[in-house]
């Protein structure tokens, strides 16, 4: 029996669908999912198994147009994972058509090679008339070859098996590179760090989009079966840390109550989830956060 197993990149713009269409295709979260835009950080791969094929997902931060460290090592990170890739998947909101944006990644997906399958998957198509879909669908085309031009909608579900069985036939044949019970490749402590982050970034809504970060310091495993976790919450200063705390705790309690049970339905047992804040007021500009986070640090403006 022959197999298949490679890396699939989604790229797009910030609030494409991305961590939902990888959520969905892997069956489980992998990727914090908000209606904020530039929530994905790091390159999260999620592994999904479709037949005799192995598909490894890298669901990569959105693209836009950088201004800070921050964001060029997004940006950066982006465009990495979409070289490295096997296949590229293109998401654009159905809704929006194409923005200024869209044509910037068309542009720079000519830049990362010639020979690579670029498929095209317009999402939340349930927002739009089917006459509109139709004449994107053409102009984007016409912009850009693509081996295959999907409609989806990745919050409902509709077109996303045929987007994978399309994808599970077009990877290499090789042996699988992960197990196949495996669904992410990054360790837990970070999914577990990033699931915090989601519940504080729902919960402060404008107020601290891109301020804070956090980090699982400690992870005790208990004789009864349970996980103790103790999370670092940074932000860069005093006010911030206010915000997070919120009026008698009622924030933090609020957000580590929700990360605890996304926590067990997770991992299928109890979790004592302990969150601190701390004011760290560099951590935007140190390089070890960076890679804590799969991203290069850059300096400058590279």
């Amino acid at each position: 029996m022959s197999t298949r197993a490679g890396f699939v990149a989604l790229i797009g713009e910030p609030n494409a669908g991305k961590s939902t269409l990888l959520n969905r295709m892997v069956g489980a979260k992998v990727s914090i999912v908000t209606h904020k835009v530039q929530t994905t950080r790091a390159r999260i791969r999620g592994v999904a198994m479709q037949g005799d094929s192995q598909i490894v997902f890298v669901d990569t931060p959105g693209l836009f147009q950088p201004r800070r460290r921050l964001d060029r090592a997004m940006v950066a990170a982006a465009w990495g994972g979409a070289a490295d890739a096997d296949i590229v998947v293109l998401m654009v909101e159905a809704h929006r058509g194409v923005t200024e944006g869209v044509e910037r990644i068309l542009e720079g997906l000519s830049d990362i090679g010639e020979g690579r399958t670029v498929a095209l998957a317009i999402n939340k198509i349930d927002r739009v008339a089917a006459e509109t879909l139709l004449a994107l669908s053409q102009d984007l085309n016409e912009r850009y070859s693509f081996a295959g031009t999907f409609m989806i909608s990745a919050e409902r579900g509709h077109g996303v098996d045929d987007l994978r069985q399309w994808l599970a036939t077009e990877v290499p044949e090789g042996p699988f590179l992960y197990p196949e019970d495996q669904i992410a490749d990054l360790p837990v402590r970070m999914i577990a760090a990033e699931m915090t982050r989601e519940k504080l970034t729902l919960r402060l809504h404008q107020e601290l989009p891109y301020q804070l970060t956090v980090e699982t310091e400690k992870w005790e495993e208990r004789k009864d079966g349970s996980a103790r976790i103790d999370q670092l919450v940074y932000v860069v200063r005093d006010g911030h840390k206010g915000i997070v705390l919120g009026h008698k705790g009622e924030t933090i309690k609020a957000v580590s109550k929700a990360a605890r049970e996304e926590l067990e339905e997770f991992l299928g047992r109890r979790v004592h989830l302990f969150l601190q804040v701390k004011v760290r007021p560099n951590w935007l500009e140190e390089a070890e956060r960076y890679s804590e986070m799969g991203l290069e640090f850059r300096d400058g403006n590279n």
